[in-house]
């Protein structure tokens, strides 16, 4: 491996990353390197694709950002194990199988499955393609998470941030790899700890948030109170999770429901109910005379002000039952009065349907908001994080629910990983020795099995039997059940419990409220009472049509559909698997991964032979494009991956090129015209910069990250280069400018005083303006390189650099995007006042004043007078001169004609930029004040014509193809009828003596741009045939003449 993030967090890589490779396969092994990984920190270990991932009850440094481009693109043995590496696997093979997949995150409850999750959700979304509509889609994927964990998650003993609810998120991309949208379901919500939860867990986090972070007016509109007042919440004798600050978690609640689409109306409308939930669980009952009465009708009113109902209403649904009876075709309605027990579930059943409605509308919520639009073919990466198996001191019927849906995922993992690797190996004709391993699908079918009747089955047969009653009914179910299923080898009866045993371990069941809990009825009056409330929330979530004698669904019988739905979409993808575990209180063994390890030694590649060929038929002719014959045949003929990759890298590589050139043209063609118009009728133009490209790096940033580290962490560097500044004497020194999205960056270098650095220069930052902070940019009429930062309450910065239009047009978008559509004001004036940063004792203020100098040069004459500085420039272009897209007339003409230009602008040299360069020093003048050579060179703009290098006459070439004047022509181009005779040939001259011109030689390697230009190499001597005014030379090396930037050489 050529790098190992484990070695930047002071981790010693240890053990086997794959445990296939150990040498010894025992309990032992596995346990030794799984443990000594752990202690160093590395929680993550492969059993062939299968990924194991060990809680370490902490926050690891490893997933960052530099994690995550680490392991993009990446195979998987290139780095150590991780999630970020299968995740990665996921999204590539989607792509290029053309196929979903899927992973199922599986362990007992507090391993981690919810945490691997949202890493898997962040680095999907990290390395997938964006653009707005794009981003939406993520955001809400993964804001879903902290949505749905307030309302669905709790503490426990185990986990403090345990999951109550299974999810399967679907994330659905195009077939470019884009999140186009996604699709949310959940499954077996525990809404009975709404009402009540076990010693040492708390309810459902959205509780606690809104008590510990509602503000005071909200709190004053929906009766907040101490967290011991409510019944529902002080139970458990738990009301603080470690590590949770609720009050912070309760504000990221509300942004996330913002995410997701629901405005602050709505928000406020889910914390009514959230809020009226808790006080409807305050509202008790008193036996009056066998029947239940309300205790205090006090309690009753705050309920009906947040659900808009009547506390009259209320109190009837409570304590009496509206029930139907049948004599033939008549019925007879009876209101029957409960008693205290039954008032008690009756208040109870309330209470979970509006938070598990509640709960619902959430997921819808997310689901619309992420809904697909797109009807072209998609794809998609499924992750499920559903709760654990889970065996404790009591286990009811939730428990029961849920370890039979692991069962459920258990049962995929052995067709998918065990059975069917085995059933590969008799397919194939290999030689093999048949591992044994636990099947557990006769547990499936002791539990869902419909005949013979599993234990299912025979629950939702005893609660049709006694639909009218609750008293005695468990018992039945009980013996029910010891006389169906006695015999089964997984099962055991008990005096008031049942054993199965599960895969991980025995688990008893306490059979009290199980038939109650498998019912999940609720009374028609119930449904009825809040389709009459006025908050219009509130009744739309219960749409129910009220129908008498229809025999209701079962829990079970839900839970039964939506695992065997589950599965179905899981087998549809191709999977990919994360064992979550953690040491268990026994130290036994409990999740069966010992067969896995034997299974997985196997052959490490394996693909169908049609799926190899269309993979790789691309490597040969005799299989591209088109293969007729045998696909074992058309396997014989192939190579490596990484010559698949070359190939359509090189493919890639051209339309690349093509695309960036077109659209390098046309976003050059547009940043001159809005150069064009920050300077159009207000300042003069340099001839050589109006048509120049746009570089933006005339440093080489990449060559130097110092200056990177110093614009700020992870800001993207929109321009760079290197400026000279003047001082309060108008003394110049040169500086690094630097523009981020946020600030104005001046770097210099300094030397060290003292150190072991001592004597070395440094960059140092000498001035950092945020972009708000500027108030104006100053600039003269003329075609000066002069720029006057102003700051808001703070001193001028004076600076000069020939890049002047493209720093403005630049500076002007990012001062744009960081003060919201505010406009750059550039102030173009010949006279400007500076504010010095030094105020007394030769401070204050200096005056630089621009003149136009009548016949003067492109270079500004610069004439420092105690407190004033004179800059006088000769005439440039008119303001109103606009840049051209093609060369300027008069300009050399290339001789390749009717070629469209693709010229790039020559960068400033890169590799050995080092700052103060000395041969970048600009010249003093008579007052010690730099004469700045203006036009350093030419970039994109008109070439200086090529002075001719025969003799004095004209080419034909350079007359545009006419070689000699025509016959019977006159000096002023009228035809006459003379015939001049030919002249007598004169005698032969001696050889003219040829000119020597100087030489220069090659600071810098530079490759030809154009057609016009030269390349030459590091050393090179180069024969100076003319200098421009622009920057440009002219020279020759050899035969090969053209132009070439004069700071690339040294004279």
């Amino acid at each position: 491996m050529a790098f190992h993030w484990q070695s930047n967090v002071n981790v010693k890589q240890v053990g086997v990353d794959d445990m296939v490779l150990l040498s010894r396969l025992s309990e032992d092994s596995i346990t030794d390197n799984l443990k000594k990984r752990f202690n160093a920190n590395s929680i993550f270990t492969y059993i062939g694709p299968v990924l194991i991932s060990v809680n370490p009850f902490k926050q690891m440094p490893y997933f960052t950002e530099k994690e995550m481009e680490l392991y993009q693109g990446a195979t998987q043995y290139e780095n150590p194990p991780h999630i970020y590496a299968l995740a990665d696997n996921m999204f590539r093979n989607m792509l290029i199988e053309r196929e979903s997949q899927c992973v199922i995150i599986s362990g007992e409850s507090g391993a981690g499955k919810t945490v691997a999750a949202k890493y898997i959700m962040n680095y999907i979304s990290r390395i997938s393609g964006g653009g707005s509509a794009v981003q939406h889609v993520k955001d809400v994927i993964l804001q879903s998470n902290p949505l749905l964990e307030a309302f669905g998650n709790s503490a426990t003993i185990r986990n403090w941030n345990s999951s109550r609810f299974g999810k399967y998120v679907e994330i659905v991309f195009s077939m470019g790899g884009q999140p186009i949208g996604g699709k949310l379901s959940n499954f077996l919500l525990e809404k009975s700890r709404v009402v009540s939860q076990n010693k040492g867990d708390r309810n459902f986090h959205i509780f606690y948030q809104l008590l510990a972070g509602a503000e005071q007016n909200l709190r004053t509109n929906l009766g907040v109170g101490q967290l011991s007042y409510y019944n529902y919440l002080n139970q458990s004798g738990v009301t603080q999770a470690e590590d949770t600050d609720d009050a912070k978690e309760f504000h990221n609640t509300l942004h996330a429901m913002q995410v997701v689409g629901i405005d602050d109306e709505g928000q406020l409308d889910i914390l009514r109910l959230v809020s009226a939930v808790l006080h409807i669980g305050n509202i008790m009952f008193r036996e009056d005379g066998n029947y239940a009465a309300i205790e205090t009708d006090d309690f009753l009113e705050f309920p009906a002000f947040l659900l808009g109902l009547k506390s009259t209403d209320i109190k009837e649904k409570l304590t009496t039952r509206r029930m139907e009876s049948k004599w033939g075709n008549q019925t007879e309605t009876i209101n029957m009065q409960m008693n205290v027990e039954q008032a008690n579930y009756t208040r109870d059943a309330w209470v979970k349907a509006i938070y598990s409605r509640l709960f619902d509308f959430l997921v819808r919520s997310v689901n619309e908001a992420m809904q697909v639009k797109s009807k072209e073919a998609s794809l998609s990466i499924g992750i499920l994080d559903i709760y654990g198996f889970e065996i404790f001191d009591h286990n009811g019927f939730e428990q029961f629910c849920i370890n039979y849906v692991n069962e459920k995922l258990q049962q995929i993992f052995i067709e998918l990983t065990l059975k069917a690797e085995q059933e590969e190996y008799v397919k194939e004709g290999i030689k093999w020795q048949e591992i044994e391993y636990f099947n557990n699908k006769i547990v499936c079918e002791l539990i869902e099995e419909k005949k013979p009747p599993g234990i299912m089955s025979l629950l939702d047969d005893t609660c049709a039997q006694n639909h009218g009653t609750s008293e005695g009914v468990d018992r039945q179910l009980l013996s029910t059940l010891s006389k169906a299923v006695a015999a089964h080898p997984h099962f055991a009866g008990g005096a008031d419990s049942f054993v199965i045993r599960h895969y991980a371990g025995n688990v008893s069941y306490n059979i009290d409220g199980f038939c109650d809990r498998n019912r999940d009825v609720l009374y028609p009056d119930l449904i009825q009472l809040m389709q009459k409330s006025t908050n219009q929330f509130a009744r739309s979530l219960f749409p129910d049509q009220v129908q008498q004698g229809k025999r209701p669904t079962t829990a079970s019988t839900k839970i039964r559909t939506q695992a065997n739905e589950l599965v179905a979409s899981l087998m549809k993808c191709t999977p990919h698997y994360v064992r979550c575990i953690k040491p268990n209180e026994t130290k036994g063994p409990a999740i069966g991964m010992k067969n896995e390890f034997a299974i997985r030694a196997g052959y490490a590649f394996r693909r169908p032979f049609e799926k190899f060929l269309w993979r790789y038929a691309i490597l040969t002719e005799q299989t591209w494009p088109n293969y007729r014959g045998d696909p074992r045949q058309g396997c014989e003929l192939f190579l490596l991956e990484e010559v698949r990759e070359r190939k359509y890298d090189g493919f890639a590589r051209k339309i690349q090129k093509a695309w960036r050139r077109h659209h390098a043209q046309r976003h050059h063609a547009k940043m001159k015209e809005e150069a064009s118009d920050l300077m159009y009728g207000k300042k003069e133009r340099r001839r050589f910069s109006l048509n120049r490209n746009f570089v933006g790096d005339y440093i080489g940033l990449e060559y130097h990250p110092a200056l990177q580290v110093l614009a700020g962490k992870r800001e993207r560097i929109d321009f760079a280069t290197t400026v000279t500044k003047y001082d309060r004497r108008f003394k110049t020194s040169k500086l690094d400018l630097i523009l981020t999205a946020k600030a104005i960056t001046l770097v210099g270098r300094e030397k060290v005083a003292k150190g072991p650095q001592k004597g070395q220069l440094v960059e140092i930052v000498k001035r950092q303006i945020p972009l708000e902070k500027i108030q104006s940019i100053g600039l003269s009429p003329y075609q000066d390189d002069f720029l006057i930062l102003q700051v808001r309450e703070d001193f001028t910065s004076l600076l000069e650099t020939p890049f002047k239009t493209e720093f403005l047009t630049t500076l002007s978008k990012r001062y744009k995007d960081r003060t919201a559509n505010g406009t750059l004001l550039l102030d173009f004036k010949s006279e400007h006042t500076i504010t010095l940063k030094k105020t007394r004792f030769g401070g204050g203020h200096r005056v630089v004043s621009f003149q136009l100098l009548a016949g003067g040069s492109p270079k500004a004459v610069l004439t420092p007078n105690g407190k004033k500085l004179t800059v006088s420039i000769g005439a440039g272009e008119p303001n109103t001169t606009r840049p051209r897209m093609n060369r300027p007339e008069g300009g050399y003409q290339r001789q390749s004609q009717g070629r469209r230009s693709t010229k790039k602008a020559p960068t400033r040299p890169q590799q050995p930029h080092m700052g103060l360069s000395s041969h970048s020093q600009p010249q003093q003048n008579n007052y010690g004040v730099a004469e700045y050579e203006a036009e350093p060179r030419r970039l994109g703009g008109s070439a200086p014509p090529i002075t001719p290098s025969h003799g004095n006459g004209i080419s034909g070439a350079a007359m545009g193809g006419i070689a000699t004047p025509l016959a019977g022509l006159n000096l002023n181009g009228q035809q006459t009828n003379v015939v001049r005779p030919a002249p007598r040939p004169n005698k032969p001259k001696p050889p003219v003596k040829p000119k020597l011109h100087p030489v220069v030689t090659a600071l810098y390697a530079y490759d030809a741009q154009d057609t016009d230009e030269l390349s030459f190499e590091v050393g090179a001597e180069i024969e100076l045939l003319k200098k421009h005014e622009s920057g440009w030379w002219q020279g020759k090396i050899g035969s090969q003449q053209g132009l070439f930037p004069s700071n690339y050489v040294q004279e």
